[in-house]
C-alpha cells in the first residue's frame, strides 16, 4: 500500500508554508522578532497593489451613504473581528450613527472573544444573515476572508448581490470563491504566514489596512474631517472632550476655555461651534449652513454666502 505525503507548497496562499521562516523555531529571541517584522514589511506593498480596487469601492460607499443606504462587512473568525472592529470605531471618531456601518460575524458576538467551531462554514447562515439585515440596492456589503474560501462569507456576498447590493470582497488569494463572488475584489497578496496558516498574522494586518482605507477614505469624501481633522468626533469621554475643544480652538484661533463655552453653545458639535465662531451666526443658522453644503465644514467656510 503506497502512501503519498500531503503537499503544503500545493495549497492556496494562505496556508502554503513560508521557506524565509522555516527555522524561526532554532532563533533566538531577538532574531525571532526581526524575522517576524520582516515579513510584516511585505503588507503594506501587497495592500498598495490594491488601491484602484479600494478606491472603487470607496466611491461606491460615498455614493450609498449619500442614498441613506449603508456599508456591511461579513466575516469569520479574525476576518470577522477586524470587520465589526473598524465598524465600531466610525461613531465616536465620525459622529455617525452605528447603523451607518456593521460588522457581521460568523457565530454572532459570541465569536468576537471565543472560536464558534463550525461557524465560517454554514452557507445557509450567511445567507440568512444577509437576509435579516434587509439588504438593499443601496447598500455595498463586503465580504473578509483570508482564503477567500470561507462558505459563510461566499454565500453572503452572493446573497447581497440577488438583493441588489454593490459587494467587495477582502482577500489573500486572488483565484478564491469569495474573490470570484464579488463585484470588486480587494486582493493583498502577502504570501505565506510566518506560521503556516496564521492568517490573524500578514494576512490580518493586510485586511485591517484595507479596512482603515474603506472607511477612511469615505467619511474623508463624505465631509466628516476638514483637512485631516476629525471635526465630527462625538465627545463621548474625557479624552474626546479635550480633542473637541483642542480643534475648536485651533480652527476658530480661540483660547480652549473659550472654545469650551461655544462647545457648550454648540452641544459639543465641533463644526457647528466653529461655523458660530469664524462666521458669526447662531446655532440653526449653522446647521442650515451645513444642510447647504452637504456636511462640508471646508465648504461653509469658504462660502462667500455663509457670511
Amino acid at each position: 500500500m503506497s502512501h503519498q505525503s500531503v503537499d503544503l507548497y500545493s495549497l492556496v496562499p494562505t496556508e502554503q508554508i513560508n521557506d524565509r521562516t522555516s527555522e524561526i523555531d532554532l532563533l533566538p529571541t531577538e532574531a525571532m522578532l526581526y524575522q517576524i517584522n520582516d515579513e510584516d514589511q511585505r503588507v503594506a506593498l501587497a495592500v498598495r497593489q490594491a488601491v484602484p480596487q479600494i478606491a472603487r469601492i470607496v466611491d461606491r460607499v460615498v455614493q450609498a451613504f449619500n442614498q441613506g443606504g449603508h456599508l456591511y462587512y461579513v466575516g469569520a473568525g479574525t476576518s470577522g473581528r477586524l470587520g465589526v472592529l473598524d465598524a465600531s470605531e466610525c461613531p465616536p471618531t465620525y459622529g455617525v450613527e452605528p447603523q451607518l456601518v456593521q460588522g457581521v460575524i460568523a457565530g454572532g458576538n459570541i465569536a468576537l472573544t471565543q472560536a464558534v467551531e463550525g461557524a465560517e462554514d454554514s452557507a445557509e447562515q450567511g445567507r440568512q444573515a444577509i437576509l435579516d439585515l434587509n439588504v438593499t440596492r443601496h447598500d455595498v456589503v463586503i465580504g473578509i476572508s483570508a482564503s477567500g474560501g470561507a462558505a459563510y462569507v461566499v454565500n453572503a456576498i452572493q446573497t447581497a448581490k440577488e438583493a441588489g447590493a454593490f459587494t467587495g470582497a477582502i482577500s489573500c488569494h486572488a483565484g478564491s470563491a469569495l474573490a470570484q463572488a464579488a463585484d470588486v475584489a480587494m486582493i493583498a497578496e502577502v504570501g505565506p504566514e510566518v506560521i503556516a496558516g496564521s492568517t490573524r498574522m500578514k494576512a490580518g494586518t493586510a485586511q485591517k489596512l484595507i479596512l482603515n482605507m474603506i472607511t477612511t477614505g469615505a467619511m474623508i469624501a463624505w465631509g466628516k474631517t476638514y483637512r485631516n481633522l476629525m471635526v465630527d468626533v462625538r465627545p463621548t469621554n474625557l479624552k474626546l472632550q479635550k480633542r473637541a475643544v483642542r480643534l475648536v480652538s485651533h480652527l476658530a484661533n480661540i483660547s480652549p476655555s473659550e472654545a469650551e463655552k461655544l462647545l457648550e453653545q454648540a452641544h459639543w458639535q465641533v463644526k457647528t461651534a466653529i461655523i458660530m465662531h469664524v462666521k458669526n451666526v447662531g446655532y440653526d443658522e449653522t446647521h442650515a449652513l451645513l444642510n447647504r453644503h452637504h456636511g462640508k465644514l471646508r465648504a461653509v467656510l469658504e462660502a462667500e454666502d455663509a457670511g
